[in-house]
């Protein structure tokens, strides 16, 4: 390719800021793909086989929307499920609607250190391995940063005093983020923003409602393919938590077959083998939350996801046994926020009753 490599990759929450690290730090421009719209999902399901899952649809959307943008390659980590053949029939849309471009895909046997290593020989093979290690190095350090503050928010949002306070210094540790050029620096906003988020009103009760969010890890770190449940159930007094970030991911991702065993046993006695992508884990950590005293778990699934549907029938039957209450929703490209508004609502409403003890599931 002549022109100068101009880089992107699906968009996926605010991880664009570590992810547009690594490509600057490699020496290449970066496209950082638009934030999810409407219009994503839209041209995504427009050229995606119908019964695709629908991340395929999210990050094919994204890409278009990139490489209208100027993008000239494009990159897609693959693994875990049928996530593993996005690369080869995203690539083939993208040519068949006309685009020129360069589609790097990178699978890495589910271990970072693989996908680094492929990153560095088929995206910037005359950048010395030292350096494309440092850029992965300080993408994980902001990956670390925006999941600390954003797992704070997510446990205080339902309890600010003042509406939007949280949100605010979470938009300017962003902005702040995407300007660091040091891992100091980063270490140094994330512990200043901290000391901000300390500093804002809450109004937190004794006994809050806790619940965790767990499912596929696209709809769980995508806002908007979710309908932006983790607002919704803030919006209705519940704290919440994601076991389940991009920090959690690549650290698991260096001993992948030990974090596997380990699902596998905390799934045991629901699940006794890998079903593959999150879905054991899904099993495994509703299980700790019940463990753990949570009030309920939201499971999160994009429509057609064979692993979580696997996973959605272990869980119905935790749900029964441990009369454990669990709220099942299905992600596709026609979700509704004001019917997922009712039954989160609902869902709450139903914690607070089980909490008073008027009911036992």
């Amino acid at each position: 390719m002549s022109a100068p490599r101009r880089i992107t990759f699906p968009h996926m929450g605010d991880y664009w800021v570590p992810l547009k690290r690594i490509a600057q730090l490699s020496g290449a421009d970066v496209v950082v793909p638009p934030r999810i719209t409407r219009h994503t999902i839209d041209i995504g399901a427009r050229y995606s086989p119908e019964f695709v899952c629908v991340p395929f649809k999210y990050t094919l959307g994204s890409f278009i929307e990139s490489l209208e943008a100027g993008a000239n390659v494009v990159c897609q980590v693959c693994g875990g499920c049928r996530f593993s053949y996005y690369a080869e029939v995203q690539e083939a849309i993208l040519h068949d609607l006309g685009y020129e471009f360069e589609f790097l895909s990178f699978q890495g046997g589910g271990n970072i250190l693989e996908v680094m290593l492929e990153f560095q020989r088929k995206a910037a093979p005359h950048t010395p391995v030292p350096k494309i290690a440092k850029a992965f190095f300080d993408a994980f350090r902001m990956a670390e940063a925006i999941d600390e503050v954003q797992g704070r928010i997510r446990r205080d949002l339902a309890f600010e005093v003042e509406t939007g306070s949280l949100r605010r210094v979470e938009t300017e540790f962003l902005r702040q983020l995407d300007a660091t050029t040091t891992p100091r620096q980063v270490t140094e906003l994330r512990q200043e923003t901290m000391r901000r988020l300390d500093e804002v009103a809450v109004d937190r009760p004794e006994r809050p409602l806790r619940v965790a969010v767990v499912g596929e890890l696209y709809v769980v770190m995508e806002p908007y393919s979710n309908s932006r449940i983790e607002n919704e159930l803030a919006r209705n007094g519940v704290e919440v938590h994601r076991p389940l970030d991009l920090t959690t991911l690549i650290r698991h991702s260096v001993g992948h077959r030990k974090h596997i065993r380990e699902m596998i046993r905390g799934a045991d006695p629901y699940v006794t083998r890998h079903i593959g992508a999150e879905g054991t884990e899904s099993v495994a950590r509703t299980l700790a939350a019940i463990r753990d005293g949570y009030d309920g778990v939201v499971h999160l699934k994009p429509f057609g996801c064979m692993p979580e549907v696997n996973a959605m029938a272990a869980m119905q039957r935790i749900s029964r046994e441990h009369t454990f209450p669990i709220l099942f929703v299905s992600c596709d490209a026609q979700s509704a926020e004001a019917g997922l508004r009712t039954r989160v609502e609902a869902f709450a409403d139903m914690l607070r009753i089980r909490e008073a003890g008027v009911i036992d599931a």
